[in-house]
């Protein structure tokens, strides 16, 4: 499955992503503020991330930025079903694209993508010493529930505090209209 947004071509990641997806995740500023991915981030776990399979109806991409010579890694995110019924956003933005609305422009084609194939709501979360990854869910219309719980971090090794969030897809006026960063 692929997505267009107004700068970015989010689609599959393909074994040969393997060395770019390993540059842009491999610091551990990136993979702290990540529940799954292990620190240290070895070449083996980028391997093994593109070769994962992919669920159609919990699609994973890479964001990629076109590039004069093809386009380059710049992140990823996803949706993932969370075991308890709920469907949760994760993404993370390598650190040298920071801070040009990279994120919340993925996360709004992922949303489109998730209400097309017929969720409801999407849930996620920030770890609270991540307020940035925050302000990213409220720009792109994620509610706070008020509510903290802790969740492990492989990155880090242990729990921490989780500032959770939701939007109901179904209200599409809750989805903040896509614009540029």
């Amino acid at each position: 499955m692929f997505h267009v947004t107004e700068r970015l071509l989010l689609r599959p990641a393909w074994p040969e992503d393997a060395d770019a997806l390993f540059g842009g995740i491999a610091d551990e500023g990136i993979v702290r503020n990540l529940a799954r991915a292990p620190w240290p981030y070895l070449p083996k776990h980028a391997r093994e991330f593109v070769m994962q399979a992919q669920d159609p109806h919990f699609p994973r991409f890479l964001i990629t930025l076109p590039t004069q010579s093809g386009s380059e890694v710049i992140g990823c995110i996803g949706i993932d079903p969370m075991g308890n019924g709920d469907v949760e956003l994760g993404y993370w933005v390598a650190r040298d694209h920071w801070g040009h609305g990279f994120a919340s422009e993925a996360a709004r084609g992922v949303l489109d993508v998730a209400k097309l194939l017929g969720h409801t709501r999407i849930v996620a979360g920030h770890f609270i010493d991540n307020p940035t990854s925050g302000r990213v869910l409220r720009k792109i219309g994620f509610v706070p529930t008020g509510k903290i719980a802790a969740r492990h971090s492989c990155g880090r090794g242990e729990d921490a505090d989780c500032a959770l969030y939701r939007l109901d897809l179904d209200d599409s006026a809750a989805i903040a209209p896509q614009m540029a960063a």
